[in-house]
């Protein structure tokens, strides 16, 4: 039995919290021990395994401020993340002992968890490098950013063990990282399918609005600028063109997302998008969701017909294998992770970003129910062949039996 500590900056709903979950849960059912150590949790903004007693969650430095005056949020992240890992550091890890230290996200608190007794190995995993993450700006902020980028790339290669979530963000690790000699090893993230097969979802956890026989494209995101969300709202725009009256009276567009009242870029891009909406003459055609529950989100994807995943270059995205497993056909960008997990033709479409494009890939979905059929069951197989869960477990299982066996290795040569 290995003993694991998680640590992420916040616990919320995102798809790096779901793959963080899943990892924990994962291990766990592998024997291991796992807790969770953040900067942030909300039992109302979390996912349901955080709060329902099987993962044990220590929250520190939330006190810390997000940001200076609606700017430096990356240093106040670093400060906050810096925080925690002294706290593991010189009392977490003084209580009890632990083997592995999971990090992602921010990896500036690596030195200090490596200062930790007895000597924990440190797995970090990158989703995609910060600094690439960060929008470029004038000169001041360049300045700003190259020490952080600097910081960023020295304690990500101080990890004992580097991971990332698909080819695509390898490529762009060792492109951004030059200083780092070590190949990352790719581990896909997965679904909890377990989750999917057993949960029930009830009467109160189905949204009301939805008109009986509607055909219905789902978006789930969260509300950032970078997911693109405008796409799905033009795209579903132009689609009208391509399809009857009758067909179009049928058609629904939901858009469903992780929302933080907290962040000022949910609330402003929300209101954004309803704007868009109704300057377009759509507004009675799209639903706007903000942050629903697990089951909520299932709901929804049982019930919609197609699944439109906006990003461009996205580092892996999750969205579209909870789609391919509950047999729904996907409509994505060309680029990035889901180049890794959609096969265009077979189970769903990988499309220029342009709402042409978008909408022509919607339109043949709308006119052939059964191909759309038949690309939600390949699907299904693909996520089932290439995604499950067990694999993902056993080959985390391995890493940090791994990591841990070499670290007691190199104690007895010494």
């Amino acid at each position: 039995m290995v003993r694991i500590l998680f640590v992420h900056p916040d616990l919320g709903i995102g798809g790096a919290e779901r793959l963080v979950v899943d990892a924990a849960l994962a291990l766990q059912n592998k024997g291991h021990t796992v807790s969770f150590l953040t900067n942030h949790y909300d039992p109302e903004h979390c996912f349901e395994e955080t709060k329902d007693g099987k993962l044990a969650v220590t929250t520190v430095g939330d006190w810390i401020p997000r940001d200076i005056f609606g700017k430096c949020y990356a240093v106040c992240a670093y400060v906050r993340m810096v925080y925690a890992a002294f706290y593991f550091t010189f009392f977490l890890a003084k209580k009890e002992r632990y083997d592995v230290v999971f990090c992602d996200l921010i990896s500036l608190g690596i030195p200090i968890m490596r200062l930790a007794r007895p000597n924990p190995k440190i797995l970090f995993y990158c989703h995609y490098p910060d600094q690439l993450l960060s929008k470029p700006g004038n000169l001041l902020k360049k300045y700003y950013r190259m020490p952080l980028n600097f910081l960023e790339e020295v304690t990500t290669g101080q990890a004992d063990g580097i991971l990332v979530n698909s080819k695509f963000t390898s490529r762009v690790f060792k492109e951004t990282f030059k200083r780092i000699s070590v190949d990352p090893d790719i581990l896909y993230p997965s679904l909890n399918t377990k989750y999917f097969d057993e949960t029930i979802v009830q009467e109160k956890d189905q949204i009301s609005g939805i008109p009986p026989g509607s055909f219905v494209f789902l978006s789930i995101n969260r509300y950032e600028r970078k997911k693109n969300l405008p796409l799905a709202l033009h795209a579903f725009k132009k689609l009208q063109e391509h399809v009857s009256p009758h067909e179009w009276n049928k058609l629904l567009l939901i858009m469903a997302g992780g929302y933080d009242d907290r962040v000022l870029e949910n609330v402003e891009h929300f209101d954004e998008l309803e704007d868009l909406a109704e300057d377009m003459g759509l507004r009675t055609k799209i639903k706007l969701l903000r942050s629903p529950s697990d089951r909520e989100k299932l709901f929804l994807l049982q019930r919609t017909q197609v699944l439109v995943y906006t990003p461009e270059n996205e580092h892996f995205g999750i969205v579209p294998l909870e789609g391919m497993y509950l047999a729904k056909p996907v409509i994505a960008a060309n680029s990035g992770g889901p180049t890794e997990t959609i096969i265009h033709d077979q189970t769903g479409f990988l499309c220029d970003p342009q709402p042409t494009s978008f909408a022509a890939a919607m339109a043949k979905c709308v006119k052939d129910d059964r191909n759309c059929e038949r690309m939600g069951e390949m699907g299904r197989k693909r996520v089932q062949q290439r995604f499950a869960f067990e694999a993902f477990s056993n080959k985390l299982d391995n890493i940090v039996t791994d990591l841990v066996n070499k670290g007691d290795e190199s104690k007895k040569q010494k």
